[in-house]
């Protein structure tokens, strides 16, 4: 479900130790990395992730599928998948009317990796950069294939 007026979109690339986090603006241009949230406790992290949607007026969360190299669903996909369904639940239960979507994000970290690289930012020396900066990645895929 998408919404009918382009309205902010918040990214996600769920790892198992942080979430990292970018969107865009309404015109969905160009994506911007905006942090990460460290994982704590399940529903914490939903608390963030609407939290952080709200604060961006998101409608539309876009969460980084993470498929095997062969498009297969693997164990980190999986428990992205089981994010996404407590994400969803928790979405209905507060009426929120914010629509979730999932994408591939195969390669996401690597391309990630590479574009911090080029700007000389050092993604293992500065703790969760590369998270947003992944997440920004998913997004900006998105955008583009949706122009």
């Amino acid at each position: 479900m998408t919404p009918s007026q382009p309205t902010p979109i918040l990214a996600l690339d769920v790892g198992d130790r942080r979430i990292g986090l970018a969107a865009c603006g309404e015109a969905r241009l160009i994506a911007q990395p905006l942090g990460v949230i460290r994982r704590k406790a399940l529903a914490a992290d939903i608390a963030a992730v609407l939290r952080h949607a709200r604060e961006q007026g998101a409608g539309l969360i876009l969460v980084g599928l993470p498929l095997s190299l062969d498009g297969s669903v693997g164990p980190q996909a999986e428990r992205t998948l089981a994010f996404c369904d407590a994400l969803r639940v928790a979405i209905e239960e507060q009426s929120l009317g914010i629509a979730l979507e999932m994408w591939d994000e195969r390669f996401s970290s690597v391309e990630a990796e590479r574009k911090l690289k080029e700007v000389r930012r050092m993604p293992a020396r500065e703790t969760g950069m590369l998270d947003a900066a992944a997440a920004a990645v998913v997004l900006q895929s998105y955008l583009d294939a949706h122009r």
